[in-house]
């Protein structure tokens, strides 16, 4: 916890950029980290109490300069607001947020590396990111890493967790890849999922499926008739 002469020194989001500027060099990177925003959308729709970054600026006071962000792919926080002060967040300044830090950060391993393993890993790490993510489904032969992996922080380091999709207590979420629902070009996303591994469903498939459920139970019906 900073003391509140030490906030006092540290810049106000205004004067932060909201991101690094830094291109993503696949469409993946924008189109995963948003496909678990909206579906949180759906999923938390009555809860005001989290915040869901994608490619957002987190600055923090771990490094040498506070002024230098990390930037993940996607982040989770819980305990704050879904707005500060009844707007849309530039950044996310952990020393506006009441020194909450995200428990949960994502990374889309890039083409180009981009110190997914290890530079920024570390920062997560001393960050105090409780849950870390590297979804890697194309690199991970180059990288010699597994293509999905999670790493959860035990007494200050990271340690893989086993098996997919994995549980994250803490958030009440597990995560795991899968195929997007009725995708005709088959494309692979990363899902939310319950503490029995059941992937949670979209707002559309839900729907999908209370119908399938009635049409079910009036064909029961009639068959009774």
């Amino acid at each position: 916890m900073l003391s509140s002469d030490l906030k006092q020194t540290l810049p106000p989001s205004s004067e932060l950029p909201c991101s690094d500027d830094t291109p993503v060099d696949n469409e993946d990177q924008n189109f995963v980290p948003n496909y678990l925003l909206f579906l949180l959308e759906y999923l938390w729709k009555n809860r005001q109490d989290w915040y869901f970054g994608v490619d957002m600026a987190v600055y923090h006071t771990t490094g040498a300069n506070a002024r230098v962000p990390v930037v993940p792919d996607a982040f989770l926080s819980l305990g704050v607001p879904r707005q500060r002060n009844g707007q849309s967040r530039d950044g996310y300044v952990v020393w506006e947020e009441d020194d909450i830090v995200p428990v949960l950060a994502i990374e889309m391993v890039s083409k180009t590396p981009g110190g997914e393993y290890d530079t920024k890993q570390e920062i997560y790490r001393k960050l105090g990111v409780l849950y870390y993510v590297a979804y890697n489904p194309k690199q991970w032969q180059r990288d010699r890493h597994l293509p999905f992996e999670i790493y959860k922080l035990v007494d200050g380091a990271y340690v893989l967790q086993v098996g997919e999709p994995v549980w994250m207590p803490e958030l009440g979420l597990g995560i795991g890849r899968c195929p997007l629902p009725d995708d005709p070009l088959g494309r692979e996303v990363m899902g939310w999922y319950d503490a029995n591994g059941n992937r949670l469903l979209s707002e559309a498939e839900a729907q999908a499926q209370r119908m399938q459920l009635l049409e079910q139970r009036l064909r029961e019906l009639g068959e009774d008739v």
